[in-house]
């Protein structure tokens, strides 16, 4: 386990050298629970604390600005994923994401959809919903081969797939994916909260038609907002789900009644949008375009390496099988005679974080986590 570290240590990046200042939570935390609610990275809680004072000192005077920062969060979180700012919506969250475009397509009896048993609820329930209406959902596992979501995919209307399974962190092939489904004409839907922020995506390559991610877990921003894309050429078969005052292309005419659309993705934007969350979503991502995505991804991938080496060391039992190229920020592991919800509590007795899921203790540290951070870990662990 020292080799890995010194490994480690031993690369240019050193990105939690580098962003350590950023994350104030390691002076009191080792924190490896991204997968759940992630600290805010200092630029989100600034950007938050400016526009809280602003707006109890001055109220709505600076409204300009406030719509410069939704501009800005688009923008931003179009060049993480090779997307047009058009083709961004600000949501909720990513079950709001995922529901858009559940509920919004035209959907008829025998529909076809492609879904994962494994995935965590919001992924999950909107197409178990379906089925109520006469669409046939075919259930995979996310550990089936590409060649049997090959032959799920003929004739299916739609898949949906998580890019970083929220248990095992098995992370899917998102480009091999895509180009099945983009061969067999079924649109391509990816729930991507739980890789978005640590792991590359280009929606282009991977010809992804929506794709959903809040906020609060790897992109280092605060919960209650997040992105949804929607490709250009998708939108006009996705009626948003939702309907008020700023769907429309003219929603800054109070008095008009024209409701035609807006001509992008702000046609899924119902209303009022989570003006302080956005500030501070902005500003997590442009630190993560900063830092760059291909810079994170390593050190993510590292680090779990680091944590899936050192309990199996310790004799705990691994969910799943990491490589290069399945491997993302979590790891779950559990020990016989153990429960998970106390080895977590002895793990936050020595100021560690990490999360008990189903039977399992699941960990998940982010870019700015050092090897000694991993090894402090394993010590505490039982």
């Amino acid at each position: 386990m020292i080799m890995g570290f010194e490994t480690i240590a031993k690369s240019q990046e050193q990105p939690w050298l580098r962003y350590a200042e950023e994350f104030p939570v390691r002076e009191r935390l080792v924190y490896l629970n991204h997968a759940a609610v992630s600290p805010l990275c200092r630029p989100a809680a600034e950007a938050m604390r400016w526009m809280a004072a602003d707006a109890m000192d001055y109220g709505s005077l600076h409204y300009g600005q406030w719509l410069e920062t939704y501009e800005g969060l688009r923008a931003a979180a179009a060049r993480l994923i090779g997307a047009d700012r058009g083709e961004i919506a600000l949501v909720k969250n990513t079950s709001e994401g995922i529901s858009t475009i559940a509920v919004g397509l035209d959907w008829r009896p025998g529909d076809k959809v492609v879904a994962f048993r494994e995935e965590f609820p919001s992924n999950y329930y909107p197409w178990k919903r379906l089925e109520e209406s006469g669409v046939r959902v075919e259930w995979l596992s996310y550990l089936d081969p590409l060649d049997r979501i090959d032959q799920a995919c003929r004739g299916a209307r739609l898949l949906a797939i998580s890019f970083v399974q929220y248990l095992s962190g098995h992370r899917a092939d998102l480009e091999a994916i895509g180009e099945i489904c983009h061969r067999h004409g079924c649109a391509f839907l990816v729930d991507a909260i739980q890789g978005l922020g640590a792991f590359p995506v280009d929606v282009r390559r991977a010809h992804i038609d929506a794709l959903a991610a809040d906020g609060h877990k790897w992109l280092l921003g605060p919960e209650g907002c997040g992105i949804l894309f929607v490709s250009q050429e998708f939108q006009e078969s996705v009626k948003p789900l939702e309907f008020g005052w700023t769907n429309v292309a003219g929603y800054a005419d109070y008095s008009s009644r024209d409701m035609t659309l807006r001509r992008d993705a702000g046609r899924y934007e119902c209303g009022t949008l989570n003006t302080i969350g956005c500030y501070g979503l902005r500003a997590s991502i442009e630190l993560l375009l900063e830092v760059g995505v291909q810079t994170v991804g390593p050190a993510v991938q590292s680090l779990g390496d680091l944590v899936a080496d050192g309990v199996s060391a310790k004799g705990y039992e691994l969910l799943g099988s990491r490589s290069p190229a399945n491997g993302a920020g979590i790891v779950s592991f559990r020990k016989a005679g153990l429960e998970a919800g106390a080895i977590v509590e002895t793990l936050k007795a020595a100021d560690v974080t990490a999360a008990a899921r189903q039977g399992w203790v699941r960990v998940s540290p982010h870019f700015y986590i050092s090897p000694d951070d991993i090894g402090r870990m394993l010590e505490a662990l039982p």
